[in-house]
């Protein structure tokens, strides 16, 4: 029955096993190598720890850099314009400039107008979005531990 089956094909693995001894060998030593491997290159660039910083009261804000600072955001819908108004006029005395796009073309076209003084903001949703620079996109690092 099943136990002769499973005796019969168990012996024959064993057979082959003991003929085939390099291939053998190597089924065990490739995998002990490679996690050695892996644990020597973690060794030798180990996550760095940081300090505690200590709660600070920065002090206010310096808004002489933001003037005539654009913040450019698409699409326009009713979230965005909420977050936007609440992100110029909140935190500003004087407030940012805030423009709206109806799409990223032509927030972009915008961009390459005024390159200096001018940051983008692409709303993917209602709780993410992409800052968008004259010259590149930053990205969120928020689930990125260690590069």
């Amino acid at each position: 029955g099943v136990w002769r089956q499973t005796r019969a094909l168990l012996f024959k693995n064993c057979l082959i096993k003991c003929r085939t001894k390099k291939s053998s060998v190597q089924e065990v030593l490739f995998p002990l190598f490679f996690l050695f491997w892996l644990i020597l290159m973690s060794m030798m660039h180990p996550h760095r720890k940081y300090d505690e910083v200590a709660n600070l009261d920065l002090g206010p804000l310096d808004t002489s850099v933001l003037v005539n600072f654009v913040i450019g955001y698409t699409p326009p819908t009713p979230v965005a314009r909420e977050i936007m108004k609440k992100v110029a006029f909140d935190n500003f005395e004087d407030g940012l400039i805030t423009e709206e796009f109806l799409s990223e073309e032509e927030l972009e076209k915008a961009s390459f107008v005024k390159p200096s003084n001018f940051v983008g903001v692409v709303f993917k949703d209602s709780m993410s979005y992409q800052l968008r620079f004259h010259d590149s996109i930053a990205m969120s690092s928020i689930y990125m531990e260690s590069r």
